[in-house]
């Protein structure tokens, strides 16, 4: 969920790079009653002892740690809360909700620095649970104290998995999705959570999200990657177009794709409900595809992207009548909510999409390269398989096996997204 392919890197580089003690302050405590500790250094005996029926708790491995050591980073936060889409479509959908938020118990996965919880509690939450496992949770218990919320919105240090909730919740709030809708692998602890603690009909943000695939053309850029080589300066250099194709091709890409520069119609690849998913169709997905060009032009390679929609749930009370007080100690941020609403409308449907031609995000789009560019004819079929899987090595990481047809002639590419 990074801004630029650089940073990016960084943060894999800093992720995947193995075992490590997290370090920081605020450990496992730093003194506050409400500041909970890490469970995973219970003694496997208490480990084992999770209450009967409950979801199983998946292993804290090295690469985990490595994970949520990378958020941390205190620029992931800033990136991720200045991308405009992003954090004022969650606040249209709480404003949208905020008739079942009132007076509601509210689950904030993955909190970060907080600021989901705290707009829950401006819109009127009687309890929330805001849950991070990096070091950035002590950052997000001070902004609660700061915002004089700590009676309301309690910041719990640890995985979902591992950490302690006494009573069931009402909704269940997350920003989850990673590159390709998939990367990082966050789903689970939304459907862990909502396995546990979610009263039955409950509330879930974001509810669906779907993963979009489409053919792409982009001479440009390829040009600026590979071209580049055939002739640098009069130096004739194509000896180094080989390498330059590995290097640059071999992993996926993010950056943004021009619309037009999509020659189909979109392939859905996965439609996600966040109600009634489970972790084990997560593990490896499948889809089938035939689209038709609607250009003549070189292929270049194939473009992901996901859309995430905030849909309430199958029957919810009305807001009619409902007079719902400001909050006192956040009654600005109540009063930009309450603007939000006026400006998109009660009956407005709120959709977070980093589809090509949307507004950018963070989020960008995923592009997957061609080796080399393939010949494509206005109306011409592109049919094939592509299957995204966790990789055997990290969960986190997505595993994306590529295989399609064109005019007879047949390609696969293979990529891992790290």
């Amino acid at each position: 969920m990074m801004p630029d392919e650089n940073f990016a890197s960084s943060f894999a580089a800093r992720w995947i790079e193995g075992p490590g003690k997290v370090s920081g302050g605020g450990g496992d405590g730093g003194g506050f009653g409400y500041w909970q500790p890490r469970t995973q250094h219970l003694p496997q005996q208490q480990q084992q002892q999770q209450q009967e029926g409950s979801p199983a708790i998946p292993p804290y491995t090295d690469f985990d740690r490595s994970y949520f050591r990378a958020y941390s980073d205190i620029a992931i936060h800033k990136e991720m809360i200045q991308d405009r889409v992003r954090t004022e479509t969650y606040l249209a959908a709480i404003m949208k909700y905020r008739h079942l938020i009132f007076d509601k118990v509210v689950l904030d996965v993955g909190c970060g620095t907080g600021i989901l919880a705290i707009f829950c509690a401006a819109a009127g939450a009687k309890r929330v649970y805001a849950v991070d496992a990096s070091e950035i949770a002590e950052q997000a218990r001070h902004v609660v104290e700061d915002n004089n919320l700590s009676d309301r919105v309690t910041v719990l240090f640890g995985r979902v998995e591992d950490v302690s909730i006494n009573e069931k919740v009402d909704i269940i709030i997350s920003e989850w999705m990673g590159y390709m809708l998939l990367h990082e692998n966050m789903l689970p602890s939304i459907i862990f959570s909502r396995d546990k603690w979610l009263k039955p009909g409950g509330l879930i943000l974001p509810s669906h999200a779907s993963l979009f695939m489409a053919p792409v053309t982009y001479a440009d850029r390829y040009h600026e990657r590979i071209g580049f080589w055939r002739d640098v300066h009069g130096i004739k250099m194509s000896a180094m177009l080989q390498l330059a194709k590995h290097s640059s091709h071999r992993e996926p890409h993010i950056e943004i794709i021009p619309r037009e520069n999509v020659v189909t119609r979109p392939i859905l690849v996965k439609d996600v409900d966040c109600y009634t998913v489970t972790i084990q169709e997560l593990e490896s997905v499948t889809t089938r595809f035939c689209v038709t060009s609607t250009l003549r032009a070189p292929l270049h390679g194939f473009a992901f992207w996901f859309d995430a929609a905030f849909g309430g749930p199958a029957v919810y009370p009305s807001e009619q009548h409902l007079q719902l007080p400001l909050m006192g100690p956040v009654d600005k941020i109540s009063r930009v909510l309450c603007h939000k609403k006026q400006e998109m409308g009660s009956d407005a449907e709120i959709m977070l999409s980093t589809a090509p031609g949307k507004p950018p995000t963070h989020w960008k789009q995923t592009m997957l390269y061609l080796y080399d560019p393939m010949t494509l004819n206005k109306g011409q079929k592109i049919a094939g398989c592509v299957t995204v899987s966790q990789s055997k090595e990290n969960r986190r990481f997505l595993d994306i096996h590529l295989e399609f047809s064109v005019g007879g002639r047949t390609r696969v590419k293979v990529a891992e997204m790290r």
